[in-house]
């Protein structure tokens, strides 16, 4: 038997705060998505000004942090012709971001789900998903 953590709804909201604190700040609507260890949506928004084709990616990349258990930066350096995961781009129904933007959300040493952004440039977005993170732990208490 497999004992599983699982990000709440709660604690979802408190990246999503996190993230449109951020985005407010640097002036960036952002589409904000967090997903659960098993890449489901959990919470979403999208801020007024927040592009519409922002939406669906800002949730892949949600679900490629968590399910692929790295930013999704990292991929976009390692899915170019000849790299070792040329092509994972197409996998997962399409679904797999390689758009900086998205990451893993860890607790303990433990995925327990994904932030994904959209909206801004790939920078512009890691940079919102980095401070929805660190606006998590601060919040929370709890430690990567």
């Amino acid at each position: 038997m497999l004992t599983i953590n699982r990000i709440s709804s709660a604690e979802a909201r408190v990246l999503v705060d996190g993230a449109r604190q951020k985005s407010a700040e640097m002036g960036i609507p952002m589409c904000i998505a967090v997903c659960d260890e098993s890449g489901h949506l959990v919470d979403f928004e999208r801020m007024d000004g927040g592009k519409i084709t922002s939406i669906s990616i800002a949730i892949d990349k949600a679900f490629t942090g968590a399910t692929a258990r790295k930013g999704t930066h990292v991929y976009n350096d390692l899915c170019q012709p000849g790299k070792p995961t040329f092509g994972i781009h197409v996998t997962n129904g399409g679904h797999f971001s390689i758009i900086g933007g998205g990451l893993p959300v860890t607790v303990g040493g433990q995925i327990i789900g994904g932030v994904g952004i959209s909206s801004g440039t790939a920078q512009e977005d890691l940079i919102v998903a980095e401070a929805a993170l660190a606006h998590f732990y601060a919040a929370t208490g709890m430690t990567a």
